[in-house]
């Protein structure tokens, strides 16, 4: 069963999703940079929130130009890349390590 995911600035719990795609894209959890978000918007709110807009512009633009392929169309080349590697390699023989 497929669940269908909505956009992320569609998304009920983010605000534009800023902090949630450049987590995705970088790889680390987005509570860090909402956290360092947070604690700077004490400090001077108007070059926060225009660094936060002009973030939201650039990943609104990168994930325009460079969509994320579906995980479906992932797994399929993946499989299918497998199966070329198979059919064009040498047979290995894996032997088990004795205990």
């Amino acid at each position: 069963m497929q669940s269908s995911q909505p956009s992320l600035f569609a998304r009920p719990d983010t605000f534009l999703g800023v902090c949630e795609a450049i987590g995705q894209d970088f790889g680390f959890h987005p509570n860090y940079l909402r956290i360092l978000l947070g604690g700077s918007l004490l400090l001077s709110p108007v070059i926060v929130l225009s660094t936060y807009l002009a973030l939201g512009a650039l990943v609104l633009l990168s994930h325009r130009l460079f969509p994320a392929r579906p995980a479906s169309v992932a797994r399929c080349a993946g499989a299918q890349e497998s199966e070329l590697r198979a059919e064009n390699d040498e047979v290995v023989i894996d032997f088990a390590a004795a205990a």
